[in-house]
């Protein structure tokens, strides 16, 4: 494997500090909710243009399911927002941490990401959140073939009244909540911290999932706490046909990088520069990686 595509999965400093995770509380948890509810009202503007994908995205899921006999799978696809979301967000955190820093803040600094160093390693982050989102609407569809065959329903009140008045409805709520349980969990536990941490420095896919693993295990009640706030956030969000999260999901995106604050000892030395150069010079240490190395890391032949 090309060692300057390995930096990909471990960071371009293998022997740099692993990130320090702090012991958090609850009011940790109120005051990220309150940064978060600042930064939108500072910047409200571009974040819901930002935010508006959210609603877009659920009308066309909900119009796609009904079109097409796959009612069944419209819980899990709406719920699949919160496995992909903090990757979707990411532009969000960009804008938190160009404020923080007192610099300008405008949704063209939310696509300044893809100039990031850690780029490569936020891509590959983000496609093992899509991994786990298509595993979750795969084991969804063999759940429901399980349990119902392969007649698929033809309307909502059809699919409703087997669901809520039958055994196999229940059968599959509780499997359903139970295994979509499994998968937020798993998501949470990778990604709670990762993706604010890769636009901060620069540490690898891998020690970026580590440092947020580690965070959920040492805080096992603020987190849970965290994460009960955000289920609940996006159910809000979601009711009145997902318009909610035109709000919920800004304010959420902003807080998730005030807790990762939070949570992460800030280390000065191994941050980001203020702000990324357009075109990092050959051979500098904030080169990018070519866009294809984080799926293919192997040196290409010379002809």
């Amino acid at each position: 494997m090309d060692m300057t595509n390995f930096h990909v999965y471990v960071g371009r400093d293998q022997a740099q500090t692993l990130p320090e995770i702090r012991k958090i509380g609850p009011s940790d948890v109120k005051s990220a909710l309150v940064s978060g509810i600042d930064d939108f009202r500072a910047m409200p503007s571009h974040l819901a243009f930002l935010a508006l994908v959210y609603p877009l995205c659920g009308m066309i899921i909900a119009y796609v399911t009904s079109q097409q006999n796959l009612l069944h799978l419209l819980f899990p696809l709406a719920s699949g927002f919160a496995l992909i979301g903090p990757f979707a967000a990411i532009g969000l955190y960009e804008m938190s941490r160009r404020r923080e820093l007192g610099m300008e803040t405008s949704w063209r600094h939310a696509l300044n990401v893809v100039r990031s160093p850690s780029i490569p390693s936020i891509v590959a982050l983000g496609l093992l959140l899509m991994a786990l989102f298509l595993a979750w609407l795969a084991i969804a569809q063999l759940l429901f073939t399980w349990l119902f065959g392969d007649a698929l329903p033809t309307s909502y009140g059809q699919f409703l009244k087997d669901v809520l008045t039958t055994t196999r409805g229940w059968t599959l709520i509780v499997l359903g909540c139970f295994i979509g349980f499994c998968f937020a969990l798993v998501t949470f536990s990778v990604s709670v911290v990762a993706f604010p941490l890769l636009l901060d420095r620069d540490v690898g896919a891998a020690a970026a999932v580590a440092a947020s693993i580690r965070a959920v295990a040492e805080n096992p009640v603020a987190m849970a706490l965290w994460g009960l706030v955000v289920v609940a956030a996006l159910i809000i969000g979601s009711a009145p046909f997902f318009v909610g999260l035109v709000i919920i999901m800004p304010i959420l995106g902003h807080a998730t990088w005030h807790f990762y604050r939070r949570v992460i000892v800030r280390d000065p030395t191994q941050e980001h520069p203020v702000d990324w150069p357009a075109e990092p010079l050959p051979g500098s240490a904030h080169e990018r990686v070519a866009p294809h190395s984080f799926l293919f890391p192997w040196p290409k032949e010379k002809p």
